[in-house]
């Protein structure tokens, strides 16, 4: 059975499918420092992002038991949408089955009627191309766009089928969360990889908590070649083709700074890149191929020296800043001047050979996560077009 959404079912304005709306906005909610007692997380919009199931946990901030209790008026549950108002409004995000956050300003969370609307078709409905475009036309303000809570009755949501809905929200939460379970394996991998790290280079426990004497300290700019990202490729698309599927890296932290695909890449070693403006100081591991751009840092590790897994976990201990009063940024020249521990090259080697079958690991779940996120955002629009029949869809 075909079954287009958009144009075979009836629009519902958003309100009307909702059972409850949490909304905490227009008021500064006090926070706490991290080692106070009783702590409560609270995430801003920039926990909240499209290409996540649910939110993550950066540039958090905390809230006393008191203030969780009484300050906000109500808070989200289980499998609510958190839709974000202010920035980049009509992102979303599932609320897990365990919530340990709350939620503030510049952000509401849905709450369906069961009886009329499907929660994970909500999200995927809210996620497709259409949504997010008519978001993004009805929200207000140049320079930081704004969706106001009045506008939601502008959003006119399909209502099809709950067999239908139920379908096309399975297909999306599935592919979703198998994506979401191997990001999760990959970060505990790289939590192993940081312990070895730690225990040998840090603590030095191998040397009886003593740094070698054959050890020293040298400065980035001697162990790596650095440079900065250029302009992006004119051969450049928004998703992988027969012709482009070099990735373009930039300063972005959404998807490791995934910025699009081009057919040549500039950096073909394994190395490391920081971003240099915006979130300064965020690292990664590069393993393959890629075209580094603007307000990227790129490090090549001297092989003869270091490799790129004991200099990306290097950097990842650092507290990494820029300089600048206006806007902050992280120049090349100043961080070469960067210093860093060069032990002796068979226990850095040997740390390498010890954490390689980790990040093999990391490859192929980033390479499978690909696929899927590839198969799921090109057949979801077809699955609602009705391109594709439905009743052939194994969720």
């Amino acid at each position: 059975m075909k079954y287009n959404i958009w144009k075979d079912c009836r629009r519902v304005p958003l309100p009307e499918l909702l059972d409850f709306i949490v909304d905490n906005r227009g008021k500064t909610v006090p926070t706490v420092n991290q080692n106070e007692a009783c702590n409560v997380v609270l995430i801003a919009t920039n926990c909240i992002r499209n290409e996540n199931l649910y939110p993550v946990y950066e540039k958090i901030r905390f809230i006393s038991e008191d203030t969780y209790k009484t300050w906000f008026r109500s808070h989200p549950i289980p499998g609510d949408i958190i839709f974000v108002n202010k920035g980049t409004p009509g992102r979303v995000c599932l609320c897990p089955d365990i919530i340990d956050f709350c939620i503030a300003q510049d952000m509401m969370a849905f709450r369906v009627d069961s009886n009329k609307l499907y929660n994970e078709y909500l999200l995927a409905v809210l996620r497709s191309r259409v949504m997010q475009e008519q978001i993004r036309i009805t929200s207000v303000g140049d320079t930081i766009p704004h969706f106001k809570k009045e506008f939601l009755k502008d959003l006119y949501i399909p209502v099809p089928p709950m067999e239908i809905q139920r379908i096309i929200g399975d297909y999306y939460y599935n592919l979703s969360q198998k994506i979401e379970l191997n990001k999760k394996i990959n970060e505990n991998l790289e939590q192993q990889a940081q312990a070895v790290f730690k225990s040998w280079f840090v603590d030095f426990e191998p040397f009886g908590g003593v740094m070698p004497d054959d050890w020293y300290v040298s400065t980035l700019g001697k162990v790596s070649d650095m440079s900065a990202g250029g302009d992006k490729p004119n051969n450049a698309t928004q998703t992988v083709t027969a012709e482009n599927t070099i990735p373009i890296y930039s300063n972005g932290i959404a998807s490791e700074g995934l910025y699009g695909f081009t057919d040549i890449a500039k950096i073909q070693d394994e190395s490391v890149t920081v971003s240099a403006r915006g979130t300064i100081g965020y690292v990664c591991l590069r393993q393959t191929p890629y075209f580094p751009i603007v307000r990227l840092v790129t490090l090549v590790p001297k092989k003869n020296l270091i490799s790129a897994k004991y200099l990306y976990h290097w950097l990842k201990l650092l507290h990494i800043v820029g300089t600048g009063t206006t806007q902050q940024q992280l120049t090349v020249p100043s961080f070469k001047k960067t210093e860093i521990i060069i032990p002796a090259y068979s226990i850095m080697e040997r740390f390498t050979k010890t954490v390689n079958p980790l990040y093999e690991c990391v490859l192929a779940n980033k390479s499978e996560n690909q696929h899927l996120d590839s198969l799921r955002d090109t057949l979801l629009p077809k699955l609602m077009s009705g391109e594709i029949d439905v009743s052939e869809v194994q969720v």
